[in-house]
């Protein structure tokens, strides 16, 4: 059998020169063939983690922003009452505290009012669900925090808007955050 010698070669994580145990060692020792696995396999979770997100459909997306979203709106409006019957703020060591992300003009009715912020406030679980969202006192409530030319400019919107991936992307990414930095703010204060 005949043997062939080797020859020195670049070690493929730190890139200095060793002599190879075999012709397939790509490393000069253990030190570095834990951290270049280590590296091949965050490269490939990277790479399965893009591919996921590129299979996302647009519903998918819109769940996605849409919980971002109600984060925010439930954290900007902590300290208010509920925008309908002006419930306090209940005790916020739950899930979602006793506190929904109601929207005045309903999603089914006004999908492209989905993701605005006059659209949608703090209102409690009784009103948002069991009351089929109060819409009465919630408008009184949005009037008083609006104005009725807000309202009345909300209430008229009837633009028809399709979703796309990038614009759905940023608003997830956008009011998430939005949600940290009040989070943030409001843990200092």
């Amino acid at each position: 059998m005949l043997q062939t010698s080797l020859k020195p070669k670049p070690c493929a994580q730190c890139g200095s020169m060793f002599m190879p145990f075999s012709s397939t060692s790509r490393v000069c020792g253990r030190m570095c063939a834990s951290r270049w696995v280590r590296a091949q396999n965050d490269a490939k979770k990277a790479e399965h983690k893009a591919r996921r997100a590129a299979l996302k459909t647009i519903p998918d997306l819109i769940k996605e922003a849409q919980v971002a979203f109600n984060k925010f709106i439930r954290a900007r409006d902590a300290v208010q009452g509920c925008i309908s019957c002006g419930a306090p703020p209940p005790d916020a060591s739950g899930l979602h505290a006793g506190r929904d992300a109601g929207h005045y003009r309903s999603v089914g009715s006004a999908p492209h009012l989905r993701f605005d912020e006059r659209n949608c406030n703090a209102q409690c679980v009784r009103c948002n669900q069991w009351r089929a969202g109060n819409a009465v006192d919630y408008r009184l409530g949005l009037v008083s925090r609006i104005g009725v030319s807000a309202v009345e400019a909300l209430e008229a919107e009837n633009a028809v808007h399709k979703w796309t991936r990038e614009e759905l992307i940023e608003i997830r990414k956008t009011y998430a955050a939005k949600a940290r930095e009040l989070k943030r703010t409001q843990g200092e204060g």
